[in-house]
């Protein structure tokens, strides 16, 4: 009974850290703690760059709505970087405008790694295919890199339905404002793909089975650098239609993210602040289901030894119950917690792919 005490206690302690005491933490810390950004108003030369495989539907209106950024033109170049598209998709950038960069099927860091090769621009900026910017988004991304601390900056993706109303739930609102905390501490330790941007000379290669999302701000930190979160810099993106498209999408995601925690070298060289971070936001989040796994299983072998565990296995049984008859949040946090396990699942048996094909409906 003793390991199963302490596996109880363990995989308690670490949820209610993770998902909790280190939000709450890094917030209150972020007060009396802030590393400032020195933004300025300077206009660098940009390299905006939209990875793509078979969007021929967006990749024209896309174009169009960067093209209509408040940036000078002679200080912007726009490039969609297809990953072998089967469709119209570079016919159709070509028209709307942008200079296009055709590659063999290797994935969406294989084409941007291409891309950036090829730019000898002062930074280079991303975006996916089915976002939209605000007009002054590029200036407000920019902004943060008069700092010279500052090598990556990544914006805020507003979720929308498809009306254009706001559909961003409680756990989005969440997860930024974790990332503003962490941004005001030291750096953020994710980013999205929607909006973000990195100093052309900071820019690294990576795995193409990684992403950019997870793997470029700790990189930048173990060069002594920072990413740093800009809320002004605006994206605009559709939601998934459902939480059942939502749990695939983080299946998908989270196996990219096992490989980089597996492999990807995270937590050498990192400041002290930061590696707490780290830990505590990644590390950890993406072991809770193993976690609520193992105090689950605890809970079940201890029931009989005390009113706490008996209250604890009550409590997880109402939460995977409310789950079951759809009542929102809990059904949400139980299909992305369950995300994890499956995609760790999916990671030891097959690795990850460095391809994948588009979400259905966020288009």
């Amino acid at each position: 009974m003793i390991v199963a005490v302490v596996f109880f206690w363990v995989s308690l302690a670490a949820l209610v850290w993770t998902h909790v005491a280190y939000p709450a933490a890094a917030a209150a810390l972020a007060r009396v703690h802030t590393r400032p950004v020195r933004k300025g108003d300077a206009l660098p030369s940009v390299t905006l760059i939209v990875a793509a495989h078979n969007e021929e539907r967006v990749i024209g209106p896309r174009i169009a709505n960067l093209l209509a950024l408040d940036y000078p033109k002679e200080r912007l170049r726009i490039v969609v970087t297809s990953d072998a598209s089967t469709d119209a998709t570079e016919t159709r950038a070509a028209q709307a405008g942008a200079e296009v960069v055709t590659n063999p099927r290797g994935g969406k860091v294989a084409a941007q790694n291409r891309a950036v090769r090829e730019t000898s621009s002062d930074v280079v900026a991303f975006t996916d295919a089915n976002s939209t910017w605000a007009p002054d988004a590029l200036r407000e991304l920019v902004r943060a890199f008069a700092d010279p601390d500052v090598a990556y900056v990544c914006g805020r993706l507003n979720v929308q339905a498809d009306d254009g109303r706001n559909k961003e739930g409680l756990y989005w609102r969440y997860e930024l404002g974790v990332r503003a905390a962490e941004s005001r501490l030291d750096s953020v330790t994710g980013g999205n793909g929607s909006i973000y941007a990195v100093r052309r000379i900071d820019y690294v290669e990576v795995d193409p089975r990684f992403g950019h999302d997870l793997s470029l701000p700790y990189l930048m930190v173990q060069r002594g650098r920072r990413a740093v979160y800009e809320p002004a810099a605006k994206a605009y993106e559709k939601a998934t239609p459902t939480t059942e498209d939502e749990y695939r999408r983080k299946v998908r995601m989270f196996e990219h993210c096992w490989a980089i925690v597996a492999e990807g070298k995270m937590l050498r060289r990192l400041r002290p602040i930061y590696f707490v971070e780290i830990v505590s936001h990644r590390h950890l989040r993406y072991a809770s289901g193993v976690l609520h796994l193992c105090l689950l299983a605890t809970s079940i072998a201890l029931v009989g030894q005390g009113t706490l565990y008996a209250v604890a296995l009550g409590l997880q049984l109402g939460v995977l119950a409310a789950a079951l008859v759809g009542v929102g949040l809990p059904r949400y946090y139980v299909l992305v917690t369950w995300a994890t396990v499956q995609s760790l699942v999916n990671y030891l048996r097959h690795g990850v792919p460095a391809t994948w094909d588009v979400a259905e409906g966020t288009r």
